[in-house]
């Protein structure tokens, strides 16, 4: 396909695509196309310009052959199609919008008088409909306040102000409607499945193959701890499935064969065979929409405190309307009063605030499942962090094999390469590479493995128990032996590094050397929360004391606790909030995932265990902590923008009933007030609440 480049600078280009006009799932295709380009940075389509914006790293000729290979009609390309397009619903409401406005110009300008007020009699049934549906239930909801200032204005013979009441409260609904379909789309967007890879069953062995290959029929393997790619029926196994994502129990449910699993949930215990039955987890989307738009729980308390006002403040606006009737025998005064109520406003803005906030972070890489969280994130002052893939890189690297023995360390490397691969884990992934870069292949050889949670694995090999992991799970727990001869090899062990112990037969056979290198940025964010006011920063972690140590001195956290359990991470949490803390816990393993879920927020590694992502309130992404920065200062700034649209609507509206009472407004101008300051709190309550962004955040 053919592309007219109009502006070109460094990192940056904008071309136009050769067509006489594009429609919105060609620019959807267009955009996905480019966004798998590795090379592509961010890109942006503009469909009635025909125009993308491409920010780009590395040669523009790679990048503009890239471009040349797109095709509309490419097979390959159409997979690329998002199943559900943001764009499509924006213009949807872009031309609501833009037809409510020029229909009130235009009845406003051409429509007969007698016309005209047939009209808005007819759109004001709704309204009197609703208010009087609320009477009658003895409810005093913001829809008796609608109800009576449109109809005492009709009954008035006030026309004019009764349909620009009704316009303006149809287009607070317009955009609240809008702006919550949007958030709703966003945030399932980002908590749409990212699996790219699954295993494929077949009778010779298993193989790993592309997540857009499997189809219905297909039989894929699932593994503990995996997350489930695709909806589909068990074929063999038994396993403990978490479906907290889609149906928010807290226990994991039993799946047995013939019973049917639903693509996002995931593997507790156990392993199995799955039968698919709808290709890519396609339903996945409607699920979690599903989820945001059903669960109430998620919901902040300042929206329900919001809420709950708005409703107590509904009989005291009716009230002052009253009085200001009895005290200036003035209809037009107490018409005042009654068309400005706080309701609207409080109603309206406070969603719209949250999630707007939550739209922002999901822009950022951060996906938070709920209002809640993001007001006790602002609320905390303890946050405790997991080491291992969080505090330090998420990809260890094995510098050293120390076999014991007379065992070869090629031989003990694909032993412990074999047992770790089944487990999503950052040390396992540590020995699969180091395996795999010496070229030393590893078929199964050993029995069903067992994962015993932060302590490590056992399986069998021929008649022989192996086990790998923890100095305290080898030596204490399972009470393996070192060789008496090589005592003194053991102790003259490098300290500065993270040792796993593989045991065959209850001997020590190999200690794998494992370096686990800080991120760079984890002591600034550190020091950028404690500014933030965090007031405890803890680290827990399973290792040794002395690796601990030297990992907490060079980090700068306040506290840390060594060779913890995941039951101890859980319970040093629920310490801490009995203690009156609000505890923010930061993990990505799935011994953190009961320190994650009894924590007030659970905050997961994106590319973490499945089963920490599901459990965990947000999920930020694996490039950089910065994003913790980030979410503190959203979710701050969020509490500040929900107070002042207290103060304003509380002192704006309180200000026009005054001046109605006085006589100095008149009714239509007091109802044309009360609507604007409506509409221009959730507008500004729509916007970003950081401009900028934070250090380490405008690289990615």
């Amino acid at each position: 396909m053919k592309f007219q480049i109009v502006h070109a600078s460094r990192g940056r280009l904008r071309v136009r695509a050769v067509q006489p006009r594009m429609t919105l799932e060609q620019a959807d295709l267009l955009e996905a196309y480019l966004e798998h380009c590795p090379q592509v940075l961010q890109v942006s389509v503009h469909e009635r310009t025909r125009c993308a914006i491409i920010r780009y790293q590395g040669p523009r000729a790679d990048l503009l052959a890239f471009l040349r290979r797109f095709s509309y009609t490419a097979p390959e390309i159409q997979k690329l199609a998002p199943a559900h397009s943001s764009r499509a619903l924006n213009r949807a409401y872009q031309e609501k919008l833009v037809g409510k406005v020029v229909g009130k110009a235009l009845r406003m300008l051409f429509l007969p008088v007698p016309l005209a007020r047939a009209y808005t009699l007819c759109k004001s049934l709704r309204y009197l409909v609703r208010g009087a549906r609320c009477l009658f239930r003895g409810q005093l909801h913001v829809e008796v306040l609608d109800g009576l200032s449109i109809g005492i204005s009709m009954a008035r013979r006030d026309f004019s102000t009764a349909g620009s009441v009704m316009f303006l409260l149809g287009l607070g609904e317009l955009l609240e409607e809008w702006t919550h379909k949007k958030s709703v789309d966003d945030l399932a967007r980002c908590m749409a499945l990212n699996v790219d890879r699954v295993w494929l069953y077949t009778p010779e062995e298993d193989v790993l193959v592309p997540l857009d290959q499997v189809g219905p029929g297909d039989v894929i393997a699932v593994g503990m701890g995996g997350l489930i790619p695709v909806d589909g029926v068990i074929r063999e196994g038994e396993v403990m499935v978490n479906q907290a994502s889609l149906t928010g129990e807290s226990v994991p449910v039993p799946k047995r064969p013939g019973m049917t699993v639903y693509a996002g949930t995931v593997v507790e215990e156990g392993a199995c065979l799955l039968a698919v039955s709808q290709q890519n987890g396609s339903s996945r989307y409607d699920k979690i929409v599903a989820m945001i738009e059903q669960s109430e729980k998620l919901k902040s308390a300042a929206e329900n405190r919001a809420s709950h006002l708005a409703d107590k403040l509904v009989p005291y606006t009716l009230a002052g309307s009253g009085l200001a009737f009895l005290l200036t025998r003035n209809v037009t005064r107490a018409l005042s009063v009654l068309m400005v109520d706080f309701s609207c406003a409080l109603k309206l803005a406070m969603p719209l605030a949250v999630l707007s906030a939550m739209r922002e972070a999901s822009g950022r890489h951060i996906t938070v499942k709920g209002g809640k969280y993001l007001e006790a994130m602002a609320r905390a002052d303890t946050i405790v962090f997991d080491k291992t893939g969080t505090l330090t890189r998420a990809c260890p690297t094995v510098v050293q094999v120390v076999p014991f023995g007379g065992k070869k360390e090629a031989d003990m490397l694909r032993l412990a390469a074999c047992l770790e691969e089944h487990f999503p884990h950052s040390m396992a992934n540590a020995v699969v590479q180091a395996a795999r870069v010496r070229g030393l292949s590893h078929e199964e050889m050993h029995s069903k493995v067992d994962y015993l949670v932060a302590h490590g694995i056992a399986s069998t090999v021929g008649q022989e128990r192996v086990i790998i992991g923890s100095a305290h799970f080898v030596f204490e727990d399972e009470g393996c032996q070192i060789p008496p001869e090589e005592r003194e090899k053991f102790h003259a062990l490098p300290n500065q590094y993270t040792h796993l112990y593989l045991a065959i037969a209850g001997v020590l056979a190999a200690v794998i050397c494992i370096a686990d290198p800080l991120r760079p940025e984890a002591k600034g964010v550190i020091q950028a929360l404690h500014a933030l006011g965090i007031r405890k920063t803890v680290m827990l972690t399973g290792d040794s004391e002395r690796t601990a140590a030297a990992i907490a001195a060079e980090v700068g956290v306040d506290a840390y606790r060594a060779e913890v359990l995941p039951e101890d991470k859980a319970r040093f949490v629920t310490q801490e909030q009995a203690q009156g803390h609000t505890v923010i816990m930061l993990g990505d393993g799935i011994n953190d995932s009961p320190a994650l879920s009894a924590a007030d927020v659970g905050i997961a590694i994106r590319d973490g265990a499945a089963i920490a992502r599901e459990i965990a309130d947000i999920t930020i992404s694996a490039d950089s902590l910065t994003e913790l920065v980030t979410l503190r200062r959203l979710s701050t700034a969020l509490m500040g923008r929900i107070q002042s649209n207290y103060r304003f609507v509380i002192g704006f509206n309180g200000s026009l009933i005054g001046l109605g009472t006085a006589g100095v407004l008149a009714p239509a101008t007091s109802a044309m007030l009360h609507n604007l300051s409506t509409l221009g709190v959730s507008l500004r309550s729509m916007t970003n609440l950081l401009d900028r962004p934070v250090q380490g955040e405008a690289g990615r």
